[in-house]
C-alpha cells in the first residue's frame, strides 16, 4: 500500500493524550486520596515542562527569523490546539480537584481552604505568622506599562494587584497597578493552621498574603488580586558542533533559561478583561500565550501538601524483592561468572547494581571501570562508588552527558567532583546525545585463557537510585564474553578511538541498530507470507518515528499481529484498514513504566531485546543508543510473561484508539474477567519466582 494515505498522530498532541491519562489517575476512587493528589501534582509538573521545551518551539516558529520544519500558519495551527485541549483539561483539574479531592480531604478532617477568610479562630493566627514569617520578604512593585517594568521570573507565582489610591473627593481615579512575587525560597507553599474541633486545617500561601494585603500598600484601596505565572523557552541547541568547550557552552545557555522568551501565561480566569488587557500590554503578552487557569497556580506543589493524618491517606509501595542466587554470595563478580542476572526495577532491590558497583570499585584485582552517565542522582551513591574506585588506584571512565535536558547543571557539577578526585570525565559528543546505559568492569583472572575478565551491566533507565524506586525498568549484570567486546567497542567509539569490529550481539544506533530492526520486522513478514505466524511486541515511552510506523503499517497489513505498550507519545494510529491488526496498550500506575523491550515471535525462536532506546527521531538518529539481546531461555521466559501480564491489565491499561482516546480496559472487560492489575501482578510474580 502507497504509504501517502497512512495517518499519523501529531507527536505533541499525542503527548496531551498522555498527560490527561495521568490526570485521570486523580479520578481514581479506589486510591488513596494523597495517591491521587500525587497524580495532580505530576500532570502539573509534565505540563510546565511542556510548554517550556515543546511549545517554545511552535513560538520560534512564528518569528520568521528562525527556520523550523513547519509554517508560520502550521505552527499557530498547532498552538491554538495545544492551548484548546489544555483548556479543557485545566477546566477537568478543576472539577476533580474542587469536586473530588476537596470533599475528600475534608472527609478524613483535612480542610484545605479555598478563601483568604479565613474561620474567626485562625485569624489572629494568620495575621501573626504574616507579619512574622511573611512580611519582611515581599517587594511589591508598581507596574507601569509605557515605562520600564519588572521582570516576571520563569516558573514563579506573583500575585497582581490594582490599586485605588484613598482620596477625600471622589472624583474619577485611574487604576494603579503593583506585582509582588510570592518568596518561595523563604515560606512553604502550604501553611499548618492550628487543629479546631477534631479537624486539621491547611492555607495556601497565596491566601495568607492576600488576606493581610491591605498593609502592604497602606494608603490604597485594594480592588482586584489574583495570581499570574509566566513559562518561559528553555531548549536550546548548540549550533558550532565543533566547539572545544561544549561544557562552558552548554552552562552559559542553562543560565539564560531564565530569560528565554514566554511560551505561557497563566492567570485566574475570573481575571476581569480590563485587567488582563493592561498586564499583556505591559507585559507584551500575545494572544497564542495566553492559558486562563484557576485560583492557584503552580500546582505540582501539590506533592508538598501537609498530611497530617499519616500512612493510611498515602500508597503503600512493597519492599523491594531479594534475589536468592545474588543473596547466597557475598561476591556479585563471582555470581556472574557462573550466570547472567536480570533485574526487574523497583520490583527488586537497585542495591545489586550499587554493590555491583562498589565491590569493583575495592576489588584489588579490579583495574578498571567504566560507566555512561545520563541523568545522575543528587549525592549520589552510584557516583561515590566511582569516586571511591578512583581513589582505589583503579583506572575510571566516566562518559557525562551534559545536555539531559534540565540535568545539566546537576551532572556538570557531579563530573567536577569526580574529576577532583581521578575520574576521567569525557563529555557530551557532538552533535550527538549518549543516552546508552552501560557500566565495564575489567579485572584480573586466574584463568591463563582469559587473563583480564570483563563484567558489565546493562541497562534501560539510568544509573539513578532515586528515579530507580519509582521507575519501572529492568538491566541485566553479565560477563558474556560476546557483549564485553561489545560494549568495549561501544566504549571505544565514545573515546573517540579507532573503530575496531563490527557489533556481532548488541544493537547500536548509528551503526547497526535500524537495520536490525527493519530486518526483524521484515521477518515477521515472511513468516506471515509463508503461511506462518508473525508477532511482534514493543514496549517502550515514545512511538514517533514516521520509518517505524511505517514498517509497522506495513506488517500488519500483511496480517502480523502486533502488541504495542506505549505509554507516552504514539503517532500510530489504531484502527485504521492498514493498522487492523495493531493494538495500542498504555498502563500508567504507582510507578512510572520506562522499560523498552523488543519482542520478534521469530517462527517461535523468541527474541528478547532490552534498550535504552524509544522510536523517537531523535533516539534512533541523533543518539547513541544500546539494545541487548537476552539469550538465557529462564529470563526470556521472565520477560516475555510479564509483557503478557501488563498485556491482560485490565485496571490500570488503556487502549488508544483512532481518536487518541484512553478506552479504561476495565471498561470494555468482560463482566467475569479475573480483574488484572499489572503492577501488583508482575510483583507476585516475581515474588513466587524468587520462593518469597
Amino acid at each position: 500500500m502507497n504509504n501517502s494515505i497512512y495517518r499519523y498522530f501529531k507527536r505533541d498532541i499525542s503527548w496531551l493524550s498522555f498527560n490527561y491519562r495521568v490526570l485521570l489517575e486523580a479520578r481514581d476512587k479506589r486510591l488513596p486520596v494523597y495517591e491521587r493528589i500525587k497524580f495532580l501534582s505530576i500532570y502539573a509538573s509534565n505540563l510546565e515542562e511542556f510548554y517550556k521545551v515543546r511549545v517554545s518551539g511552535y513560538h520560534s516558529s512564528l518569528l520568521e527569523s528562525i527556520k523550523r520544519d513547519e509554517s508560520v500558519e502550521e505552527a499557530m495551527k498547532t498552538i491554538v490546539q495545544i492551548n484548546k485541549e489544555v483548556t479543557a483539561q485545566e477546566k477537568e483539574y478543576d472539577d476533580i480537584f474542587n469536586k473530588m479531592i476537596l470533599p475528600e480531604l475534608k472527609r478524613n478532617s483535612i480542610i484545605l481552604y479555598q478563601t483568604d477568610k479565613v474561620e474567626p479562630f485562625h485569624q489572629e493566627y494568620v495575621r501573626k505568622y504574616f507579619n512574622e514569617e511573611v512580611f519582611p520578604y515581599l517587594q511589591p512593585m508598581i507596574i507601569q506599562k509605557d515605562d520600564i517594568h519588572s521582570f516576571i521570573q520563569d516558573g514563579r507565582i506573583y500575585q497582581v494587584i490594582s490599586l485605588l489610591k484613598r482620596k477625600k473627593k471622589q472624583e474619577r481615579q485611574r487604576y494603579t497597578y503593583a506585582i509582588m512575587k510570592i518568596p518561595y525560597t523563604k515560606i512553604p507553599r502550604f501553611i499548618e493552621l492550628p487543629s479546631h474541633n477534631g479537624n486539621y486545617y491547611i492555607l495556601f500561601i497565596d491566601d495568607v498574603i492576600k488576606a493581610n494585603m491591605q498593609s502592604v500598600f497602606p494608603g490604597y484601596q485594594i480592588v482586584d488580586c489574583f495570581s499570574i505565572k509566566i513559562s518561559r523557552d528553555a531548549d536550546f541547541s548548540l549550533e558550532d558542533e565543533d566547539q572545544k568547550d561544549i561544557a562552558g557552552e552548554i552552562l552559559r545557555k542553562v543560565r539564560k533559561r531564565k530569560i528565554g522568551a514566554v511560551t505561557r501565561f497563566q492567570y485566574d480566569k475570573d481575571m476581569p478583561d480590563y485587567f488582563l488587557k493592561y498586564l499583556c500590554d505591559a507585559y507584551e503578552i500575545e494572544e497564542e500565550e495566553l492559558l486562563p487557569s484557576g485560583r492557584y497556580l503552580n500546582r505540582a506543589d501539590l506533592s508538598k501538601l501537609p498530611n497530617p493524618v499519616g500512612d493510611s491517606l498515602k500508597q503503600h509501595l512493597p519492599q523491594p524483592l531479594r534475589i536468592p542466587e545474588v543473596e547466597a554470595n557475598s561476591s556479585i563478580l563471582r555470581v556472574l561468572r557462573k550466570q547472567d542476572v536480570l533485574l526487574h526495577f523497583p520490583y527488586q532491590s537497585f542495591d545489586y547494581l550499587l554493590r555491583f558497583l562498589l565491590q569493583a570499585a575495592f576489588d584489588p584485582k579490579v583495574l578498571e571501570i567504566k560507566v555512561t552517565q545520563y541523568r545522575v542522582a543528587e549525592n549520589s551513591a552510584v557516583i561515590n562508588s566511582l569516586i571511591s574506585a578512583a581513589k582505589n588506584g583503579k583506572k575510571v571512565t566516566v562518559f557525562v552527558e551534559l545536555k539531559a535536558r534540565f540535568d545539566e547543571m546537576n551532572n556538570y557539577l557531579t563530573s567536577e567532583l569526580m574529576q577532583q578526585a581521578g575520574v576521567k570525565i569525557i563529555y557530551s559528543l557532538p552533535g550527538l546525545k549518549v543516552h546508552a546505559k552501560l557500566a565495564y568492569v575489567r579485572k584480573r583472572s586466574n584463568d591463563p585463557d582469559e587473563p583480564i575478565k570483563g563484567y558489565a551491566y546493562l541497562g534501560t533507565g539510568n544509573f539513578n537510585e532515586k528515579t530507580a524506586r519509582i521507575y519501572s525498568d529492568k538491566g541485566l549484570l553479565t560477563s558474556n564474553k560476546e557483549f564485553i567486546r561489545d560494549i568495549d567497542e561501544v566504549f571505544r567509539v565514545l573515546e573517540g578511538k579507532p573503530y575496531m569490529h563490527n557489533f556481532k550481539h548488541l544493537l547500536v544506533t548509528q551503526f547497526n541498530m535500524l537495520p536490525e530492526i527493519h530486518r526483524m520486522i521484515e521477518r515477521e513478514i515472511n513468516q506471515v507470507k509463508k503461511g506462518g505466524i508473525g508477532y511482534i511486541i514493543l514496549k517502550m515511552n515514545s512511538l514517533e518515528d514516521r520509518g517505524m510506523i511505517d514498517a509497522l503499517y506495513r506488517a500488519s497489513e500483511v496480517g502480523v499481529k502486533i502488541d504495542l505498550i506505549i505509554r507516552g507519545i504514539c503517532c500510530l494510529v489504531p484502527n485504521q484498514p492498514y493498522s487492523k491488526n495493531i493494538t495500542v496498550t498504555r498502563i500508567v500506575d504507582a510507578y512510572l513504566e520506562h522499560a523498552r523491550v523488543w519482542y520478534f515471535f521469530n517462527g517461535g525462536e523468541e527474541d528478547i531485546f532490552l534498550t535504552s532506546a524509544d522510536w523517537m527521531g531523535r533516539n534512533l538518529h541523533r543518539r547513541i543508543e544500546v539494545a541487548f539481546p537476552i539469550y538465557t531461555e529462564l529470563l526470556k521466559r521472565q520477560i516475555i510473561d510479564i509483557l503478557k501480564i501488563q498485556l491482560e491489565d485490565n485496571q490500570s491499561a488503556v487502549r488508544i484508539d483512532e481518536n487518541l482516546q484512553n478506552v479504561f480496559k476495565r471498561d470494555t472487560a468482560p463482566a467475569d474477567a479475573p480483574a488484572v492489575r499489572a503492577q501488583q501482578a508482575i510483583y507476585e510474580y516475581l515474588k513466587k519466582l524468587t520462593g518469597q
